[in-house]
């Protein structure tokens, strides 16, 4: 649901937060814009930009990419790319130049849409689209990209979401839930039940205990493509509203090794020295 909606904010926009709620549960996590992880080189290219488009509203567009010399494959390319067919130069100077268009289509689109009421706005505000992509880890060949977004045009606040995706450099492919365990779906959401108070998102209880359960909006926790892991767990990262209240913040959920025991997959077991 709202994971659908942050995939085509992605997708069609690429536009992700200002409020940097991170994890910090990966390992190797990079911290510089040119980096050297496991051999794998990675850069970054950046756009910010503002528009006034009246004594009232002001409008900001902020874009961070990743780039991957070293990444080739084309269909690997796509996958970390969301797919835009517009995207065909996968260099830095090509990112650079579709976020550029990007930015003037966002740009195109506000004026458009608020030409007809902008003159009755009684107070300043500042609207914002920010997309950041970050290189939380490469482990084993297994490379974890988190997608920040946020946005705010006009309203109570802003929305923003996190998207979690791990890619399989061996085999040039996006990491599917398959690809790590076999256990079905419906036990692995009732472990996510069980496992939501686990790690604190902000909600807790008057005795300082987490209490995320307390804002749930579902009856079931859906195992979502939305996850990441370590050396300890699997987890699965639920943005605002996806699966409770606004107030509790983005949540995210581990379900251990121990947990999925005898469903991991072998060749990920393998890759990832996971000992039962």
């Amino acid at each position: 649901m709202r994971n659908t909606i942050a995939v085509l904010a992605l997708s069609t926009l690429f536009a992700v937060s200002a409020c940097k709620k991170t994890e910090n549960n990966a390992a190797d996590t990079v911290k510089k814009d040119t980096v050297q992880v496991n051999t794998l080189s990675v850069d970054s290219v950046k756009v910010n930009d503002s528009i006034k488009l009246s004594d009232s509203l002001i409008v900001k567009y902020s874009s961070k990419m990743l780039v991957f010399p070293g990444i080739n494959n084309k269909n690997l390319l796509d996958s970390i790319y969301f797919g835009e067919k517009n995207i065909q130069d996968f260099s830095k100077s090509g990112l650079k130049g579709w976020l550029e268009n990007n930015k003037n289509e966002y740009f195109s689109k506000i004026k458009k849409d608020s030409k007809d009421w902008i003159s009755d706005m009684n107070f300043s505000q500042e609207w914002y689209s920010d997309m950041t992509m970050s290189l939380k880890s490469k482990v084993n060949d297994y490379l974890h990209i988190q997608y920040l977004w946020s946005s705010y045009e006009g309203g109570a606040h802003g929305n923003y979401g996190f998207l979690e995706r791990v890619f399989d450099l061996k085999n040039n492919k996006k990491l599917e839930l398959k690809d790590i365990t076999s256990m079905p779906k419906a036990k692995i959401e009732a472990l996510l039940m069980k496992n939501i108070n686990k790690i604190n998102s902000g909600t807790t209880d008057s005795n300082g205990k987490v209490n995320n359960s307390e804002m749930l909006l579902v009856d079931v926790i859906p195992a979502t493509g939305n996850f990441y892991f370590d050396e300890k767990n699997l987890y699965f990262h639920y943005s605002p509203y996806e699966i409770a209240a606004y107030a509790a913040g983005d949540i995210a959920i581990p379900i251990s090794w121990e947990e999925l025991k005898d469903t991991i997959n072998p060749e990920f077991k393998k890759r990832m020295g996971i000992n039962q």
